[in-house]
């Protein structure tokens, strides 16, 4: 008879402080196997992020500190709309601070201590089985999986939610496309991976550059959508625009490369340009396209070409 084949294990990064005891507790449990991999410090961590190692991971442990910095805990929230990602606080955490971590989509927060317990390796599993239930709802539901927003259909539904609410409450609305050119030129220079981190970045960008209650979709493999569903006045969209056209502009560290994007912006107000979602998207999306894109200083990627240094820290 032919050996069994062997198991592929599911792949574990942490962040230290790590001790040896919790690798071999993982290795050894009937729930893996697990292949370990530690960070020395959360810039090791932010590298490998970074790069392709997001789409060969199952799980993040990411250990926070007190002085952790807010640029790398975006950066642990940004993946896990990809993968299983356990956060480790060093004490109990007040509810405010766990129902932070939830909110931001990790699936457990957790305290070192409970490292050293019988159950953990259980626990690591259990994070990933759910995230693999979490995907293949996201996948029935039509949500973007590179950056967990929604897709075309999904924002068109709520779209129509909201003009029905707008008859009984009138209130202005508009919808901002944002085509994105540097998304092939990225994936022909770094791979596949690289463009898809890429999108994920532009994604957590454009989410942080607008309210909670507004809507980012992907609408495209080069283009999101955003909703602002409730405005104080018409021109706040136009405000709220430029606003993200300079955010997604500042370049971003992809793979350790500086990759910097150009955005064309197109934009429809509700009910001036249209009292259908359908109609409203079409409008913002054709003005995007005719609309000549900002930023890469007109090169396939303006860092490669020598022009303006790149920040120095993603947002």
């Amino acid at each position: 008879m032919s050996p069994n084949p062997p198991i592929t294990p599911f792949n574990l990064l942490a962040l230290a402080p790590w001790s040896d005891h919790v690798t071999q507790a993982l290795q050894a449990s009937a729930f893996g196997p697990f292949a370990v991999q530690v960070c020395a410090d959360p810039q090791q961590l932010r590298d490998r992020l970074d790069g392709d190692a997001v789409g060969t991971l199952d799980v993040l442990i990411y250990a926070s500190a007190a002085d952790a910095s807010a640029e790398v805990e975006a950066e642990v929230a940004a993946v896990a709309d990809a993968l299983a990602v356990l956060v480790v606080l060093p004490q109990a955490p007040s509810p405010e601070v766990a129902l932070d971590w939830l909110q931001r989509g990790v699936q457990e927060v957790m305290i070192a201590a409970e490292l050293n317990l019988p159950t953990w390796p259980m626990r690591v599993r259990a994070a990933i089985e759910r995230k693999k239930l979490e995907r293949e709802a996201r996948r029935a539901y039509s949500t973007d999986l590179d950056t967990g927003l929604p897709h075309q259909q999904q924002l068109i539904e709520h779209m129509s939610q909201l003009i029905a609410l707008r008859e009984r409450e009138p209130s202005p609305m508009a919808v901002l496309v944002l085509r994105i050119e540097g998304l092939a030129s990225t994936e022909a220079r770094l791979g596949a991976p690289a463009a898809a981190t890429l999108r994920r970045k532009l994604a957590v960008r454009l989410r942080a550059g607008v309210r909670a209650s507004d809507v980012v979709a992907s609408i495209g493999d080069d283009s999101f959508a955003v909703l602002l569903g409730a405005l104080l006045a018409p021109g706040d969209a136009v405000q709220v625009g430029a606003k993200l056209v300079t955010a997604v502009t500042v370049p971003f560290k992809v793979m350790g490369q500086e990759v910097a994007v150009a955005v064309a912006l197109g934009m429809a107000q509700h009910p001036k340009d249209g009292t259908q979602p359908e109609a409203l998207l079409r409008s913002a999306s054709a003005l995007a396209a005719s609309a000549t894109a900002q930023g890469r200083a007109g090169f396939a990627n303006f860092i490669e070409a020598g022009g303006a240094p790149a920040a120095a820290n993603d947002g």
